[in-house]
């Protein structure tokens, strides 16, 4: 008995003893030099070297009882589990994450997007679709998954060269007035899961940047408009509570009590035009709509013409 596996386009290229650690996370790195040493991994029907790079369509054949499989398959999708999908396109998925919701881990955003996929894209050895960027788990909004190698690579050089823009609305405590400019350094404290500002040029410590524009106010709350121009661990979060205007239900950061938490929401992503996303048809900007809950507190707070508008 033997497994056989087949290159899909984003494995090729690749080294094969790289692939195979991949596909076969359960095999010791031991066993997977021995096979190779052994001549028992086969590609094509022919005993392979280590560093052969194979290309799309290539068979790789392993004896059965020397390979562990991994049962790290998704389950199968649910209809009845919607998916929020804002557009979906050639190496890309972008998605409407509710609030509440982890983008990684059991019963997260990620299972539901890969249970999604798992008819629709081509088996790959090495490749898996994610997130390319994060959203914590009280925030809502836009949030892009990758499908292919080639997706993954391209919009995480975007957003790591800050070519695309990202735009939050948030509930903040207190009156906020004027458009103002955040500018701090920010450091992450891995024991309280929080962050902080700091004024000590540390070598942990980065720069965090954040356009903050007034929409509506009361004598209690602000709702703001934050563009980031950089995309630290709970930025907005970490900067609002500094300044003096903490979101709103926010209590690690010490915001006000707010039902059902604080109200943090991802709001739209405008992209270059590259000759890569007007070949894809990905629109300049996209926009994911308020939650009902959020879009509620803000009629009830700011009135309902405002609601109507965002």
């Amino acid at each position: 008995m033997v497994i056989t596996m087949t290159i899909a386009p984003d494995d090729e290229g690749r080294r094969l003893d790289r692939l195979l650690r991949k596909a076969l996370p359960k095999l010791p790195l031991s066993a997977l030099h021995r096979l190779l040493r052994k001549k028992q991994v086969l590609l094509d029907g022919m005993p392979a070297e280590a560093s052969v790079r194979p290309k799309a369509g290539s068979i790789i054949t392993i004896p059965k009882e020397a390979a562990p499989v991994s049962h790290d398959s998704p389950p199968a999708y649910q209809p009845r589990t919607p998916i929020p999908i804002l557009w979906e396109g050639t190496g890309v998925l972008v998605l409407n994450k509710p609030a509440g919701l982890t983008v990684h881990g059991p019963a997260s955003l990620d299972t539901l997007v890969r249970s999604y996929l798992a008819e629709r894209l081509p088996p790959s050895l090495s490749f898996r679709p994610g997130p390319i960027h994060r959203l914590d788990t009280p925030t809502s909004g836009i949030i892009l998954f990758s499908t292919t190698l080639k997706g993954a690579q391209y919009f995480s050089t975007l957003i790591r060269e800050r070519q695309v823009k990202k735009q939050y609305l948030a509930l903040v405590d207190g009156k906020l007035e004027a458009p103002s400019r955040w500018e701090d350094l920010l450091i992450r404290d891995r024991n309280t899961g929080k962050t902080r500002v700091t004024e000590n040029q540390a070598v942990a410590a980065q720069d965090a940047e954040t356009a903050v524009f007034p929409l509506a106010t009361t004598s209690r709350y602000s709702l703001i408009l934050a563009a980031i121009h950089t995309g630290r661990t709970h930025q907005i979060r970490a900067q609002a509570a500094f300044h003096g205007h903490p979101l709103a239900g926010d209590r690690k950061y010490g915001g006000s009590f707010q039902p059902g938490g604080l109200l943090l929401h991802a709001y739209t992503l405008e992209f270059p035009v590259t000759e890569a996303t007007k070949g894809m048809g990905l629109p300049e900007t996209l926009k994911a709509p308020l939650p009902d809950a959020f879009r509620m507190r803000i009629g009830e707070l700011f009135g309902r013409s405002l609601t109507q508008v965002l």
